[in-house]
């Protein structure tokens, strides 16, 4: 118990509201840092359909004697909760034997507020049990359950293939394989109260009754919340989380990296707080007794802000890439099972061109492997398949550019147009054949004079 003995009091306070948390009590809070009353840790369980409050005392020292437990004992009956109370003692070393005497004869009594007993070696053992490690001092987040990478009724392959199916001219038979990598990123999901109400001498001028559910990025540096689209994957699949096995998942992904928590569900906590209370402080205007106009910022108290729960989940960010002759295509999102949250699609995007999106037409070049939209796209004229225009061969024939896969078509052409009667080789410009006779009729003089017939 080396690391737990350098914390300091306020520090160990911490560890046990994140142990708490994660055992699953509700609405864990900490007593404001100042004279506590013998209250240090406010939660509440809910037993048989009962909500019950349990008042906590950290002691952070070597031996806990009976007057500690007497004191909370005395706390937990003038605390103001409408329901069944119950009190623990956490310490970091060992309890008297008076001390465990008074909380035994507590519970063999049936006290309405009896009280539970937990040292040292006991937090040690819950710290294991629930996946919480100690490390510098502070209790590291060691989630070990994500989101689902893939669908597990489908192929990993299959949103590739789903995204080339709008695709023109390919078919998935076509495709090669994608090499396929993920990388399993920590998320915290938290839910937080806010509750204030701001008086003056004439009355509540502004109040806030909030329950607020967002999710964040828990890598290393400043937490950042992320997109509502990505949020609403996370909260809306946490109920189907697995475990982290990356031994399984190294058998169908070609890479395999698992990103580390950056702080302790602690500092997630605080930090969600100090947000909150930017994000709900604000100016109301209101008019005095006196009929004068007043501005007044409302800012709610830290204590104000109640986080409900913080729950820490990986979220598996997939790329995968597919090579199709000289070019390379990457599809990345984030995945939660057959949902997920598209963040990279180079699918869906012409090569030539900044023309991306699923609302554009694109086509695929099996000249060269490209994709490209219709501004980049020509039909060859001699196999009438597509290709696009940053391979092709060109040529003016009839006053009109035709595009062919490689010199060899190009010339196949020109001695099938060295052939061809007038009429057919004005029949070359669709455009100009279809306008009008007289257009029709100069091109054939045009080309009989180019010939050296007149």
């Amino acid at each position: 118990m080396a690391v737990l003995d350098e914390l300091t009091g306020f520090e160990f306070e911490d560890v046990i509201e994140d142990v708490f948390r994660n055992l699953g009590y509700e609405n864990v809070r900490q007593a404001e840092k100042t004279a506590d009353e013998g209250r240090d840790i406010m939660m509440e369980e809910v037993v048989d359909g009962t909500r019950r409050a349990i008042v906590v005392e950290c002691k952070h020292t070597g031996t806990v004697g009976r007057p500690v437990v007497q004191k909370l004992h005395s706390a937990i009956a003038t605390f103001d909760f409408d329901g069944p109370k119950r009190g623990m003692v956490v310490t970091t070393g060992r309890f008297t034997s008076p001390a465990q005497e008074y909380a035994d004869r507590l519970q063999q009594n049936d006290d309405p507020h009896p009280i539970e007993l937990l040292d040292g070696e006991d937090l040690r053992e819950i710290a294991d049990e629930i996946g919480l490690d100690l490390y510098n001092g502070r209790i590291e987040i060691l989630c070990d359950e994500t989101l689902r990478p893939y669908d597990p009724a489908a192929d990993v392959d299959a949103p590739v293939t789903e995204a080339f199916r709008d695709i023109e001219n390919i078919e998935a038979a076509d495709l090669s394989t994608p090499h396929a990598a993920v990388t399993f990123r920590p998320v915290v999901a938290a839910t937080a109260d806010t509750n204030a109400v701001f008086e003056t001498s004439v009355g509540v001028i502004h109040r806030i009754n909030d329950r607020t559910r967002f999710v964040v990025h828990a890598e290393r540096g400043q937490p950042q919340v992320v997109d509502e689209d990505v949020a609403t994957l996370v909260t809306e699949n946490l109920h189907t989380r697995i475990e982290l096995d990356l031994e399984r998942f190294g058998e169908v992904f070609d890479d395999v990296e698992k990103r580390r928590f950056g702080q302790t569900q602690t500092e997630y906590k605080e930090w969600a707080v100090e947000r909150l209370q930017q994000h709900h402080t604000t100016t109301v205007t209101y008019t005095g007794d006196n009929n004068v106009t007043y501005n007044k910022t409302c800012e709610p108290n830290l204590s104000d802000i109640s986080v409900q729960s913080i729950e820490p989940v990986y979220l598996p960010e997939v790329r995968q890439t597919t090579e199709i002759l000289e070019y390379s295509y990457p599809y990345e999102y984030y995945a939660a099972g057959p949902s997920r949250v598209t963040t990279e699609d180079g699918i869906h995007r012409c090569v030539h061109c900044e023309t991306s999106g699923v609302d554009e037409t694109y086509t695929y070049c099996p000249n060269c492997g490209a994709i490209a939209c219709n501004n980049h796209t020509q039909t060859e004229r001699l196999e009438r398949e597509p290709v696009c225009t940053g391979c092709a061969v060109t040529e003016r024939f009839a006053l009109k550019t035709k595009y062919f896969y490689d010199e060899e078509n190009l010339e196949t052409f020109r001695e099938e147009y060295d052939a061809m009667p007038l009429h057919e080789k004005a029949m070359e410009n669709k455009l100009l054949a279809g306008g009008s006779v007289v257009v029709t009729l100069l091109l054939i003089v045009g080309l009989l004079v180019i010939g050296g017939i007149i």
